[in-house]
């Protein structure tokens, strides 16, 4: 019987191992064989020659906010920019949806909408939030990843602060549960009111102190509850090293960077403006080099966007007052390649197989019987792609990138192929944790 897919000689992307030229066959959306020279036929034979074949991407941290603020983004367009950006699954965040993802109702909402829209499979994050501790079971039931918690005020009026004691109790409850917290990491108490409406008095109002203050404060709650603990977009190098501090004392702590991180600097906002502001803001050029450093020494668990986008009027007006959040998501996987600072096997173990360990998703291998979730790049191409997401109001919006994605399969589906969408319709699915510990 011939199968439903097969790739046909491009350099697959193994972990550990250097690319080695192999065929790839998938049947009924699964892998089935990686090897040179497969025999037999397939129903859509894919010339990869000269080709990387890498496992698509997991982006573990955007914002999508449909059901109810739309208007931002949602599901269609989001998940359309991560297919053209080479991403097969994401996991949504419970903000800035409305309602946010809190409780079983919510999370069933946001599936429905999730289902009627999403291009490529998604996980959920659901909310921990002052209030009743039982949704976080509601929550785990219906099969969300792990539980998100802002340390400091989220922006969002409908998604309030955990303050330690709201953060401690939901620890130990997530603990019981078998499911990770993470944590945007700001300190309020180390939080300073911007001295005038710029971009550098938004920078100085929001220091890397508070970061390090409130990481410390998650780690040692964490260490008391026994709780897996993942702290999201670190933009300083000393964040990374307390993560991998707790780590050698036994404590199950991860963290994640941003590619902004990466490849920005807070000089940049002098030409980008709001469009490159988030919370926490870029650093210097010193924490940014730190943060590789980390990388490439492997204490970082992953990369992942932190897609946050709004409509264009929340980014006018004085720096301060505007929207805090960048759109990215389409960018994730070309911004490390451009880069060239990681192998192409470190860069997929920090967009796929790292995400798909720690969150327990049944995905990131490309091996017999994983998910046939592809994506096939020229490295060498240089050029700026076209942005899929509802505002395209990215800071890397015309930015020429090394590393164009030819061809994204999801579940062996193509999906995104030459600059252009071609599936006719939905076939993102529902991802929850399999039984296990969290890598």
């Amino acid at each position: 019987m011939p199968s439903d897919v097969l790739i046909r000689g491009g350099r697959v992307v193994l972990p550990g191992v250097f690319p080695v030229t192999a065929d790839v066959a998938v049947e009924d959306g699964a892998i089935t064989a990686v090897a040179p020279d497969l025999p037999g036929e397939a129903r859509e034979e894919v010339d990869a020659r000269g080709l990387l074949v890498l496992p698509g991407a997991i982006d573990a941290h955007v914002h999508f906010n449909e059901p109810g603020r739309t208007d931002w983004e949602g599901w269609a367009t989001g998940t359309r920019a991560l297919a053209a950006g080479g991403a097969t699954a994401c996991v949504e965040m419970p903000l800035n949806a409305h309602p946010p993802t809190v409780d079983g109702a919510a999370f069933d909402a946001k599936v429905a909408a999730a289902r009627a829209s999403a291009l490529v499979d998604f996980g959920l994050w659901g909310g921990l939030v002052p209030g009743d501790v039982d949704r976080l079971d509601e929550l785990a039931e219906r099969g969300v990843v792990g539980f998100k918690a802002f340390m400091c005020d989220s922006g969002i009026d409908d998604f309030p602060a955990a303050g330690d004691d709201v953060l401690g109790a939901g620890m130990a409850r997530a603990a019981a549960l078998g499911l990770p917290v993470a944590v945007h990491a700001e300190r309020p108490s180390a939080l300073r009111e911007p001295a005038g409406t710029g971009w550098r008095d938004f920078v100085a109002s929001r220091p890397v102190a508070a970061e390090l203050e409130a990481i410390e404060r998650a780690l040692a709650l964490a260490a008391e509850t026994g709780c897996a603990l993942h702290v999201v977009h670190v933009s300083s190098g000393d964040g990374v090293a307390l993560v991998a501090a707790a780590r050698r004392r036994g404590v199950d702590a991860t963290c994640e960077t941003c590619p902004h991180y990466l490849t920005l600097t807070e000089d940049d906002l002098e030409a980008l403006g709001a469009r490159a502001k988030c919370a926490p803001p870029l650093r210097t050029a010193r924490e940014r080099d730190a943060l590789w450093e980390h990388l490439g020494a492997g204490r970082i668990a992953f990369v992942a966007s932190d897609h946050s986008p709004c409509p264009p009027e929340m980014k006018e007006g004085d720096f301060t007052a505007a929207w805090g959040g960048i759109a990215g998501c389409q960018s994730l996987l070309a911004l490390l390649l451009d880069a060239q600072r990681l192998s192409v096997q470190a860069t997929a173990a920090l967009t796929s197989a790292n995400v798909a360990s720690r969150l327990r998703l049944p995905k990131g291998r490309l091996e017999p019987g994983a998910d046939a979730d592809l994506v096939l790049v020229d490295e060498r191409d240089r050029h700026a792609p076209e942005l899929h997401d509802r505002h395209r109001l990215s800071p890397f919006a015309g930015r020429a990138l090394r590393g164009r994605v030819v061809r994204t399969l999801v579940r062996g589906t193509t999906v995104f192929l030459d600059d252009r969408i071609v599936a006719d319709a939905p076939i993102g699915r529902l991802l929850t944790p399999t039984k296990g510990n969290h890598a």
